[in-house]
């Protein structure tokens, strides 16, 4: 009985035939070479498997690799290879950065378009670049895009675009996707009548908008938005256009929770001083609406420009000073700024901020992070800012050189001290030498 069982199965699965093992020395014989051409051959993995290999590729190996065999050119045109899709964009005069060759995107563009889902364009510093991403953008008729990303890797260049051009490229994807959630177009031209058309035709779905460095955009344009996207979650902005109405409309009972909110403080025209001020019951309804939001302002201002800010309560986590910022406006900083978490000042000056460093720390209990160059401070103020800060704070990031030592303390003392009351080994920043 078990001999009939045993040649049912083997009847079944046939066992390949023994391949004579070549001798050392010598080349295997046909035979064992087609057997491992079987054994072997990529070409019959799962559509699944190859479509997993062929994420990881850069686009030029996968277009290459799309040209093997059949099977692997069928997984180079599966739709879920091209839902995301990055499009470089260099000019071989002013970049070394590679260039998605023009076949190729016009290839992307006539057999993928409608599977495109996310989707960034990455340009250099050349007005051609920029007009290239254009004449895509204009292209794009038959997609449902999701997410947008326009990236500038050197100065802006979409603003040297013509702005008719740039705004009737980008209010076509704005008509066509009905779907975009997330919209990344900093530094470019666009303007409020394009905002109006992207809220018109994705009201319902837009969460993340960053805009900041939008000189065509106005306070109105930006409160149109907020108006009608009522689900929007993350919103990056230029001060000038924020206004105590954007920050009430972010707070209406039918708006979804503010998670995050960045505002760049830059001078609108050189020479600037006087900036407007946002009232603290506007801010106020926004956290009372949204209390776990992040508030991050980036300061590049001269100390003259600095008039207008901290001078009442004002409900910002994180603060970055790009250039010099005075110790009057570190003090009131610890004053007013209850719900600081991080606090990054690239430069100060020659005077000591002792003083204002031990305030911020009194008063900004949930402070967890520091960044200091450029400055100055005593080692005795600095162990003393740490000492009331204790381990919450998990990120201090000090250069050696804003330590001064005094009667108590040198810089080589510090770091023994400060590892004491942070719990963990701690030293100063050193500026390598090259």
């Amino acid at each position: 009985m078990k001999r009939n069982n045993f040649s049912a199965v083997n009847k079944v699965v046939q066992t390949p035939p023994v391949v004579k093992q070549p001798k050392r020395g010598l080349c295997p014989s046909l035979t064992q070479t087609h057997v491992l051409s079987v054994l072997l051959d990529w070409g019959t993995l799962p559509h699944h498997v190859i479509l997993q290999i062929f994420q990881y590729l850069p686009l030029i190996d996968r277009a290459r690799a799309s040209s093997v065999c059949r099977r692997w050119n069928e997984v180079f045109h599966i739709p879920d290879l091209w839902r995301k899709f990055e499009f470089e964009l260099n000019q071989s005069a002013t970049s070394y950065f590679k260039s998605t060759h023009p076949d190729l995107i016009q290839q992307i563009i006539k057999r993928h378009a409608a599977h495109l889902q996310y989707v960034s364009f990455k340009v250099d510093s050349s007005t051609e670049s920029a007009e290239a991403a254009c004449d895509i953008l204009s292209q794009l008729v038959n997609c449902s895009i999701q997410t947008l990303g326009l990236i500038s890797t050197a100065k802006p260049s979409f603003m040297n675009v013509p702005k008719s051009h740039f705004v009737s490229a980008l209010t076509v994807v704005f008509v066509n996707s009905k779907s975009l959630s997330s919209i990344k177009i900093e530094d470019t031209p666009v303007d409020d009548p394009s905002l109006k058309i992207l809220v018109a035709n994705n009201s319902d779905t837009l969460r993340l908008l960053k805009m900041s460095s939008c000189p065509h955009v106005s306070s109105d344009g930006i409160l149109c938005v907020a108006d009608h996207c009522q689900g929007l979650k993350e919103l990056a902005l230029n001060y000038y256009i924020l206004s105590d109405e954007l920050l009430l409309a972010l707070s209406s009972e039918t708006h979804v929770n503010l998670e995050h909110l960045r505002i760049d403080v830059v001078s609108e025209n050189p020479g600037q001083v006087k900036f407007h001020s946002i009232k603290k019951h506007s801010w106020d309804a926004l956290i009372k609406h949204s209390p776990g939001v992040n508030i991050v302002m980036y300061f590049f201002l001269y100390e003259e420009e600095f008039e207008t800010f901290f001078r009442e309560e004002t409900p910002v986590t994180h603060l970055y000073f790009g250039r010099s910022v005075s110790r009057t406006i570190l003090g009131r900083i610890g004053l007013h700024c209850p719900r600081l978490i991080e606090l990054v000042v690239c430069a100060n000056g020659l005077q000591p901020l002792d003083r204002e460093l031990i305030c911020i720390a009194k008063h900004c209990k949930n402070l967890t992070a520091l960044g200091l160059s450029e400055c100055e401070v005593s080692c005795s103020a600095f162990i003393e800012f740490v000492r009331l800060c204790g381990r919450r704070l998990t990120q201090l990031s000090i250069m050696e050189e804003v330590l001064v030592p005094d009667d108590n303390f040198t810089p080589d003392e510090v770091h023994a001290e400060v590892s004491k009351h942070l719990g963990r080994v701690w030293f100063p920043d050193v500026m390598p030498i090259w």
